[in-house]
């Protein structure tokens, strides 16, 4: 039995990250150091398309993954965490990986093949107004009362912005809630705790 016939029975003729039924392939993970069968699956040509560019991720779409985080089979398994790590700066995605359960070996596998892609392509980073890191899910607080355009809130100096996210293309702005609000935040203005 070829391969694509043994991935497609046990996928059921579905894509193994969304359950698409259209337009399906075998995706393999380059270097994965176990069985082709473990080291590929199921894909439709959305998932496939944006899994080999990330400028066509529709965020939405991964959303697929609350479910398939949990497959048994590895390549779906790494190619969940990848996904979910690259996405991380949502928020949600943040939540799935929290409760993601992986093994070492795979976690470990799946954590080297994100790097050897991080080297490749430039990096944002989020710094406070004392230049340390800000990260997805971190807590800052306000250094100054601050404005909120289009709104009459005034966010006061000392308020604590829980689980934060990041603006993926602007290293000045995170994202947070204040009284309820979802707003933009300059970097400059906060401090990490």
């Amino acid at each position: 039995m070829s391969l694509e016939q043994e991935l497609r029975e046990r996928s059921d003729s579905t894509c193994e990250l969304c359950s698409a039924t259209d337009n399906l392939q075998v995706y393999s993970l380059e270097n994965f150091p176990g069985e082709a069968t473990d080291g590929s699956f199921m894909a439709c040509e959305v998932c496939t398309e944006q899994l080999e560019d990330f400028d066509k991720v529709e965020v939405n779409h991964w959303r697929c993954l609350n479910d398939s985080m949990w497959s048994t089979v590895p390549a779906v398994q790494v190619t969940a965490f990848q996904m979910l790590t690259k996405l991380k700066a949502e928020g949600w995605p943040q939540d799935l990986l929290d409760m993601m359960y992986m093994e070492d070996e795979l976690k470990a596998f799946a954590k080297s093949q994100l790097v050897s892609e991080e080297n490749t392509t430039a990096e944002v980073t989020h710094k406070d107004s004392n230049g340390a890191v800000i990260e997805a899910g971190d807590t800052v607080v306000l250094i100054k009362d601050l404005n909120v355009k289009g709104s009459s809130l005034t966010a006061k100096r000392g308020t604590a912005v829980r689980r934060v996210s990041l603006v993926h293309d602007n290293a000045e702005q995170i994202e947070g809630k204040v009284e309820g609000q979802q707003i933009v935040i300059l970097t400059k203005f906060v401090k990490k705790v």
